[in-house]
């Protein structure tokens, strides 16, 4: 236990001097002359592990033992496509480079959580003590690289940054005693307040709006306004939805103190108050919104609030799964149906590829007759951890033209802005309602299976075809680039790895305007020079990422004739390793 003492005295020198908090109220920081670019970083799935050694075994998790085989040997940036965490030379170089390449070219963080190792070693377990510290030394990077140059930065807490708690166990004494309580505690946030909640309360204190500092201990969710009257960013606790977490209910219609339905509750006042102003927002968190990750019935809930505000949710952006790819929220979902409910949930059904390409397959089907209206997109992230991958992160760009000034301080004042707002006002009173339970048979919801549903307690909605997530305006999301590091176990302390950009998902046209959505000394050679016309870096050529395009891509995927497409898809899903 000295080594650990020693290392976790390390890990917290220096966090008295913390950077300036982020907030007033819900508001980003106060820095009225930093210039909007038009981009945002995403970045999930860290996990440092302080007991990394170069050289051990993968079946050590990289901890000890000299492997038989070469290819399972540790490298020093990292073991691709392996089981192991990152090194802390990994996750240092990474953040050199953001703030060389990217902390003058971003406006806001995006950080979805999961900074502590995997409790995955029995003779290393992890105590709470290191997953706190773990995650204020990853906070820590985040404030001097990003936070103290006036960039929003967005964290969210992952199912590896909350346990052990001491819950559902007739004892409770050192966590290398007792194997049971080890395993039993994983995945686990009780109700807050509690211990793991005051906590981030704490490491998160720079990030955390003033105006969430004390409901933040209640449950771990806030929103933040990353550009002031314009877009804000919320942040879910997705522990609350997840059917591992066994301390919670599962969001059951009539149980009001459910954590679950509380943040939901939360979470329709949060989109409620931002209509009102005529904002846009991101959605944001760890665990993906599906029937096969969350209960039941707080999916139906996840689902409902997606459509029903898909007029200023821009995206919902998680990680967890450390696999590269989007799928869509549906208006079906919510569909009361006995077959239906009686069949496997589609994501646990073959691999995440087969899953995707059966969904793709029948929007393909039924294209012609798609609305528009009855889809949300999820897009999940890969992680920096090189497991079962390789490092990587995304850098999202988003439309600002139009404003008259892109400074933060006087953007919300911005007389095309406020115009763009009025029109949008104005349009919306006049929107149709649609009713949220059109699709379901009364006569089915009153039902002892389904009247206590959510599918059976729906709000009427409305649609707004012109809204920045369906159709190519102000804040509308453009694209990403995405960036990784291929050979990554060829590196070593004398030659550091460099990020490449694996792919994006613009047209190729775009790059060189005169504002494009990636700098161009961020680009690969190739693509910097005008006039290039393919590139297997830009495999998709979306004019955005609305919801449309997103339809169309889903669907061309969705031929089997596509073949090369779908090829090209699958070896940027897995950057060339095995499907899982």
């Amino acid at each position: 236990m000295k080594k650990r003492t020693l290392w976790l005295a390390g890990l917290l020198c220096g966090q008295a001097l913390a950077a300036p908090p982020q907030v007033v109220l819900h508001a980003a920081p106060s820095t009225p002359d930093r210039k909007l670019h038009g981009r945002f970083l995403h970045i999930t799935d860290i996990h440092p592990d302080p007991y990394y050694a170069e050289g051990t075994s993968q079946s050590s998790q990289c901890h000890r033992k000299e492997p038989s085989d070469d290819d399972q040997r540790a490298g020093y940036y990292g073991t691709p496509f392996g089981v192991c965490d990152s090194p802390w030379t990994l996750t240092n170089i990474t953040f050199e480079h953001l703030e060389e390449h990217w902390s003058s070219e971003i406006d806001f963080v995006i950080w979805t959580g999961d900074n502590a190792r995997h409790d995955e070693d029995h003779e290393i377990p992890r105590p709470l003590d290191e997953v706190f510290a773990l995650n204020r030394a990853v906070a820590k990077k985040m404030e001097d690289v990003f936070l103290k140059k006036g960039i929003p930065v967005v964290p969210s807490l992952g199912n590896n940054d909350v346990w052990r708690e001491c819950l559902y166990l007739s004892f409770c004494g050192d966590v290398s005693e007792l194997s049971l309580a080890w395993q039993r505690t994983q995945n686990t946030l009780s109700p807050g307040p509690n211990e793991i909640t005051d906590e981030f309360a704490s490491i998160w204190d720079a990030f955390i709006p003033s105006g969430f500092k004390t409901s933040f201990r209640n449950g771990a969710y806030y929103s933040l306004e990353v550009i002031p009257d314009a877009i804000a960013a919320i942040s879910l606790n997705t522990m609350y939805f997840y059917h591992n977490n066994k301390a919670v209910r599962g969001c059951l219609v009539g149980d009001a103190s459910d954590p679950g339905n509380l943040q939901f509750d939360w979470l329709e006042e949060q989109l409620e108050m931002f209509r009102a102003r005529q904002m846009q927002v991101w959605v944001t968190g760890h665990i993906p919104p599906s029937d096969y990750h969350y209960f039941p019935e707080c999916y139906y809930r996840y689902a409902e609030l997606s459509l029903r505000y898909q007029d200023i949710i821009l995206g919902s952006l998680f990680g967890h799964l450390n696999v590269d790819h989007f799928y869509f929220v549906e208006a079906a979902d919510l569909d009361v149906s006995p077959e239906k409910d009686g069949m496997v949930p589609h994501s646990s059904e073959g691999t995440i590829f087969e899953a995707l390409m059966t969904n793709f397959q029948a929007l393909a089907k039924g294209s012609k007759h798609l609305n528009y209206d009855d889809y949300a997109v999820v897009t999940v992230s890969p992680s920096l951890v090189p497991n079962p991958y390789l490092p990587s992160f995304r850098v999202f760009s988003y439309n600002i033209s139009g404003l008259g000034s892109t400074t933060v301080g006087v953007v919300g004042e911005d007389e095309y802005l406020l115009m763009t707002k009025k029109e949008r006002a104005s349009r919306w009173k006049h929107l149709p309602y649609r009713h949220g339970d059109d699709g379901n048979d009364g006569r089915q919801c009153m039902g002892a299976g389904y009247r206590d549903s959510w599918r059976c307690k729906l709000r009427p909605w409305r649609s707004d075809s012109h809204a920045p997530s369906r159709q190519n305006t102000l804040w509308t999301p453009l694209g990403y680039a995405q960036y990784y590091i291929p050979q990554l176990e060829k590196y070593d302390e004398k030659d550091g790895p460099k990020f490449k950009l694996e792919y994006l998902t613009f047209p190729i046209s775009s790059l060189h305007l005169t504002e494009g959505p990636v700098p161009l000394r961020n680009l690969p050679k190739s693509l910097r020079e005008a006039g290039v016309t393919e590139s297997e870096l830009a495999p998709y050529e979306l004019p955005d990422l609305t919801i449309p395009s997103w339809l169309d891509l889903a669907c061309e995927l969705g031929k089997p004739r596509e073949k090369k497409l779908r090829k090209q898809f699958k070896k940027y899903m897995y950057m060339g390793g095995e499907d899982i």
